[in-house]
């Protein structure tokens, strides 16, 4: 957000701040979220590229379709375990996998 945005907001009465701030969220619940979304997206990003649907890799990894899509949309409902072991299902090595986590 630009600085004067920021100004006329609070200005306006308006609390400006990250998210973390607003969920207190601490270091590392705020670093767990970042690193689930970026294994959700790399998740979604090799799917697509496999030309496989939702319904194609719950079948490879013996899910359901709906857990697939809420595995893509990082819903903390879905373990890590199972984020890692669909990546891993997909082809993705150790190398790809620790350079998703590390958001490179």
């Amino acid at each position: 957000m630009d600085k004067a945005k920021q100004k006329r907001l609070e200005a306006a009465g308006w609390k400006v701040g990250t998210v973390q701030d607003f969920l207190e969220l601490s270091p590392e619940e705020s670093l767990l979220i970042d690193i689930r979304a970026r294994l959700a997206l790399v998740l979604s990003e090799r799917r697509k590229a496999q030309s496989l649907t939702q319904a194609e890799l719950a079948r490879r990894i013996r899910s359901s379709q709906s857990r697939v899509a809420k595995m893509e949309a990082a819903d903390g409902s879905v373990s890590l375990d199972l984020l890692v072991r669909s990546l891993l299902a997909l082809g993705t090595t150790r190398k790809e996998l620790a350079a998703a986590i590390a958001g490179k």
